[in-house]
């Protein structure tokens, strides 16, 4: 993995209670992630060796609080304060390999959160442009990501709903929050043949790929999932 740090868009302080590194050396650690992806992600049909690759790479128990660090590499998500979660693992790495990415690919990522998802997309594409609406959320993932390397990762504040359009048009796109419907200015920032992966629904919620053709798009339904509203903007639709 190459060296990284963060472009910082913003700045809030972050509670001591999720501060870097009072947690267990990663090196003692990697054996709970292959065993992640081992039993609950290739199990599950997740095949793409990149995608299992970051998995495997990425300490996700880097991005949770302190106290909740032993429970990382359970197939679960976490909460990680202000009435926001970390993604189950099989889900992170679902929606990555549903996005298509490879190397040479620029993805945008609509709810950093905890930043966990931004840094497995970072471990296999060129870019990663990633909005967050809490803008503490946001610092917080800024100086874990900064702290862990990571340079190919822009960060903002701000409501993701409109995209980030100085940087468009992306090969791919990730929502981790859901809308009631599917937000046209993403789709409309999306490459040619490229993809978006959104969870879509109030109470039931669908995650959905929306592919852009050269006529318009192609929506297909995956699974039943669930995954904290998108706030903003979405909530006026």
């Amino acid at each position: 993995m190459p060296t990284r740090a963060i472009l910082i868009l913003c700045t809030i302080a972050f509670t001591a209670i999720y501060a870097i590194g009072e947690d267990m050396p990663d090196t003692t650690r990697f054996a709970e992630r292959d065993a992640m992806v081992t039993k609950t992600i290739e199990r599950r049909g997740v095949g793409d060796e990149k995608v299992l690759r970051a998995m495997r790479e990425v300490s996700r128990h880097r991005f949770v609080p302190a106290e909740l660090q032993s429970f990382a590499y359970d197939d679960r998500p976490l909460p990680i304060g202000l009435e926001q979660t970390i993604s189950q693992p099989y889900i992170v790495a679902l929606m990555t390999e549903l996005a298509g990415i490879d190397s040479s690919s620029k993805v945008l990522e609509i709810g950093t959160g905890s930043g966990y998802q931004a840094a497995i997309l970072a471990e296999i594409v060129d870019s990663v442009f990633s909005i967050e609406i809490i803008c503490e959320l946001a610092d917080r993932a800024t100086s874990i990501l900064d702290t862990l390397g990571y340079d190919n990762i822009a960060v903002k504040c701000g409501d993701g709903y409109r995209g980030w359009p100085e940087h468009a048009p992306f090969d791919a796109i990730i929502v981790t929050a859901a809308p009631p419907k599917i937000p046209e200015p993403l789709v409309e920032q999306l490459k040619i043949g490229g993809k978006m992966v959104i969870p879509v629904g109030n109470l039931y919620q669908e995650l959905m790929t929306v592919t852009k053709t050269e006529d318009g798009s192609i929506t297909q339904s995956v699974i039943p999932v669930r995954f904290v509203p998108m706030t903003g903007e979405a909530q006026e639709e």
